[in-house]
């Protein structure tokens, strides 16, 4: 990342960028409907979320830049400097850089964290602006349907074809994963997840998948939720009642009520249990994934809670 990149309001933009309409920007505050949202109604537009201080921003900002130069004017990327602009990522719940999130049509449709190496940020952005080269986009999709729909058994199928004709397909690994997660396969869901390679472990799909086996392997050991909500309706100030209540109703797909209890420690107790129920939403908003209605407004939500 250069060193005079800046986020206020009329700095220079860093060498190499396009001016304010071209396809490499410096948003703001200010600036950030016209320049992300109305321009995301246009072609995808990424922002990417850094700080002067952040050494990883520095690695990943000019692999972005390179990236978006050669989809030549698909995409656009616009770089916010969350120091001087704190009022757009505290909305979106960001606490780490580098973060970057790709807006469609004014809305947040995916996104990763971290400084990923040049191929992976180049496939991020092939999956925005290039087109389908064969039937395994669509496949997936018909995959992520039946497991939404809570057919598990077409979903494992599909996403298991999938991976017979292309076996370093992450994307049909994760779904794999998450579905004999939900089947309560837990030791096979496992397995699957270590088929990942190494240096793939911080893929956004393949992270989720690890995020939603961790939350499922804690509700397994948890018990009978009914005596979990009479130790809470005993006593309101029960955290550990409240924050394992909360795992258990999450693995009962009951995501809204499990958010709003953790919440409600986060508001009575931050420090309860070393910020344990902080940290436990944040791993839930990862196996959500960054673009699911309810992980934005958790995310929301948990900001307004700690800079209240």
């Amino acid at each position: 990342m250069l060193l005079n990149q800046a986020g206020a309001t009329g700095a220079k933009p860093a060498a190499g960028s396009d001016s304010a309409g071209g396809d490499i920007i410096d948003t703001t505050t200010q600036t950030f409907m016209a320049e992300v949202m109305e321009e995301s109604k246009r072609r995808p537009v990424l922002v990417d979320f850094w700080a002067p201080w952040c050494g990883p921003c520095k690695t990943l900002t000019p692999v972005i830049e390179k990236v978006v130069k050669a989809a030549k004017g698909k995409v656009r990327l616009a770089k916010l400097n969350i120091d001087d602009h704190p009022v757009i990522p505290g909305k979106l719940g960001i606490q780490s850089v580098p973060t970057v999130y790709a807006f469609v049509n004014g809305q947040p449709v995916d996104g990763f964290m971290g400084a990923l190496p040049e191929g992976q940020v180049k496939a991020f952005i092939d999956r925005l602006i290039g087109p389908a080269t064969d039937g395994l986009e669509e496949a997936l999709a018909a995959a992520e349907g039946a497991l939404a729909d809570g057919d598990l058994a077409a979903a494992a199928e599909i996403f298991a074809g999938v991976l017979g004709e292309e076996p370093d397909n992450l994307k049909a690994l994760a779904g794999l994963v998450r579905t004999q997660v939900a089947a309560g396969a837990l030791e096979q869901a496992k397995a699957t997840l270590a088929l990942a390679p190494a240096d793939k472990a911080n893929d956004p799909s393949v992270a989720a998948a690890r995020a939603a086996l961790d939350v499922a392997e804690q509700a397994a050991s948890l018990g009978d939720l009914a005596t979990l909500q009479a130790k809470l309706d005993l006593d309101p100030a029960d955290h550990q009642a409240r924050f394992d209540l909360a795992i258990g109703l999450n693995a009962k797909g009951r995501r809204e009520d499990a958010l709003i209890h953790l919440l409600d420690i986060v508001k009575r107790d931050r420090a309860w249990n070393e910020d344990a129920a902080r940290k436990q939403l944040v791993q839930l908003f990862e196996a959500w994934g960054p673009t699911d209605p309810l992980t934005l407004s958790g995310r929301k939500k948990l900001s307004a809670i700690m800079f209240a």
